[in-house]
């Protein structure tokens, strides 16, 4: 059970990771327009804004996929070093870690969000951006890292619990890390 749900979160995360490909490959060709626009002395201006906005949202919404494509970065040379029990609860205890920080940097994210909403806080730059519009797609990037985190992590608990080591280290190992000191 542990297994199918982590392949069907997998799969709604590759198509989030595509979307936000797909807009941040827009966000390049906007560069690329304005950069060439530049050259014959005209701009759309605010571009870097734009950029900037589109980067913090990629980010966001990108650390789910990075954690069920085991693509988050670890420091595991102890783990690397033990049995595959080992390896297993040391895969727990990273993902209770990293679980335990995004839940409260998803927690304290909600009051930048609040606060620009109530104060209809618009950016200190000439494009006068509402804040809101680009808060609250990137506070949702956070809470939706933040579930899938904390799915993962029970997934690999259950699995340890079962006694299924060996799969634990499908949804929350290190292969990277595990291939480069063998």
């Amino acid at each position: 059970m542990e297994l199918k749900m982590i392949e069907a979160l997998r799969r709604l995360n590759r198509g989030i990771a595509l979307l936000v490909g797909l807009g941040l490959l827009g966000c390049a060709g906007f560069v690329l327009a304005d950069i060439i626009m530049r050259q014959i002395a005209h701009s759309f201006g605010g571009t870097e804004e734009i950029a900037g906005y589109a980067m913090a949202l990629a980010t966001s919404w990108g650390m789910a996929y990075a954690l069920l494509e085991l693509g988050h970065v670890r420091i595991d040379l102890l783990r690397a070093r033990t049995g595959q029990t080992m390896r297993a609860l040391f895969d727990v205890f990273s993902m209770i870690v990293l679980s335990g920080v995004v839940v409260t940097i998803a927690i304290k994210a909600w009051p930048v969000v609040a606060r620009s909403l109530k104060n209809g806080s618009t950016a200190n730059t000439p494009l006068e951006t509402p804040l809101a519009w680009v808060q609250l797609p990137w506070f949702a990037g956070w809470v939706w890292f933040a579930v899938m985190s904390c799915l993962v992590t029970l997934a690999a608990l259950s699995l340890v619990v079962k006694g299924r080591n060996e799969d634990t280290e499908t949804i929350a190992g290190a292969f990277a890390e595990q291939d480069s000191l063998q």
